[in-house]
């Protein structure tokens, strides 16, 4: 996906997301993952006639490291707590808790129009295709206004009286890549581009290739596993002794220190897959369960590239 085609997206979802009546809104409705949103909430006007004197958003669960803009002539409160799970955040970071509501206190006119700003950023681990929903009250001097309706599956949100704001989610382009290369995440470990050879008729083995991230404060090892079709996997490693090209079984495992990138490929660290019960075909899948020592069994899926193939298929294959 280009940087081009991403913006596209972006701005297809904003215009999706834009109200069709004057409701209580985000101004911009739309954001990628995996980095900082401003959040403009916009107040259009008052409970009927009646000026507006409080507005209280909740924070949806995944819009982590929130922080209100100061606003001239209004006071503002916020209300902290724990997060249902704890969060990647920038430069490896961890986020468990943090700002839950914002409530702004003042005065806005029924004449007037204002925005009610606050800074937020959106993990890795949220998902495109769930919108967040930013339920928003609304008093005013004489009554007040809920927005915190939220559509049922199925259900035209344009059908609501009362529709919360909402913030539709869209793949970064670094993310979309990575999900199309065969991305897995095991913990702290990122998983991608799988990939095996086509083997010829009778072949009791084959070789398997990927590559591993750690993201965590923590070594791990890829110890092994097993596959469809055969009987075990082992780590092996290919290396020139003496002008002899060798391969030896990693007993122990193959290291990923933190922060390291270990590639997996023809020549160097593989995959062994042993006694297969029938050969691989180009275009097929493999279904592997990898063993960690702390991540433990990970599901991945081999793409099956040609026979002499140098290394994943351009483009990859999404999962």
């Amino acid at each position: 996906m280009t940087h081009r085609s991403m913006l596209t997206l972006v701005a297809a979802l904003a215009a999706l997301s834009a109200p069709a009546s004057a409701h209580v809104f985000l101004q911009s409705g739309a954001a990628t993952i995996g980095g900082s949103y401003r959040a403009v909430l916009a107040v259009p006007h008052g409970c009927g006639p009646s000026a507006t004197t409080k507005v209280t958003v909740t924070i949806p669960e995944g819009m982590i490291a929130v922080k209100p803009m100061p606003k001239p002539g209004w006071t503002i409160a916020t209300k902290k707590g724990a997060y249902a799970k704890s969060y990647d955040f920038m430069h490896g970071m961890k986020a468990s808790e943090g700002v839950q509501e914002i409530s702004w206190t003042g005065k806005l006119d029924n004449d007037f129009y204002d925005e009610f700003v606050f800074s937020s950023y959106l993990p890795a681990a949220l998902k495109a295709d769930v919108p967040l929903y930013l339920p928003t009250l609304q008093t005013c001097e004489s009554g007040s206004e809920s927005w915190a309706e939220i559509p049922a599956a199925g259900q035209d949100s344009h059908s609501l009286k009362s529709p919360a704001p909402v913030l539709r989610l869209a793949a970064s382009n670094v993310d979309a890549m990575a999900q199309m290369a065969g991305m897995v995440h095991a913990g702290d470990l990122m998983i991608m581009a799988p990939w095996t050879r086509a083997t010829p008729p009778g072949a009791k083995i084959a070789g398997g290739y990927l590559t591993v991230t750690n993201n965590g404060k923590q070594s791990d090892r890829l110890l092994g596993g097993s596959f469809a079709g055969g009987s075990r996997i082992e780590v092996h490693e290919m290396s020139m002794t003496d002008g002899v090209m060798k391969m030896r079984p990693l007993n122990d495992g193959l290291e990923i220190k933190p922060g390291e990138t270990v590639k997996l490929e023809p020549g160097g660290f593989h995959l062994m897959l042993l006694d297969l019960s029938k050969s691989f075909a180009q275009g097929e899948k493999v279904k592997v369960q990898l063993q960690f020592e702390k991540a433990g069994k990970v599901d991945i899926e081999l793409d099956v590239n040609a026979v002499g193939a140098a290394g994943p298929a351009a483009g990859g294959h999404a999962h």
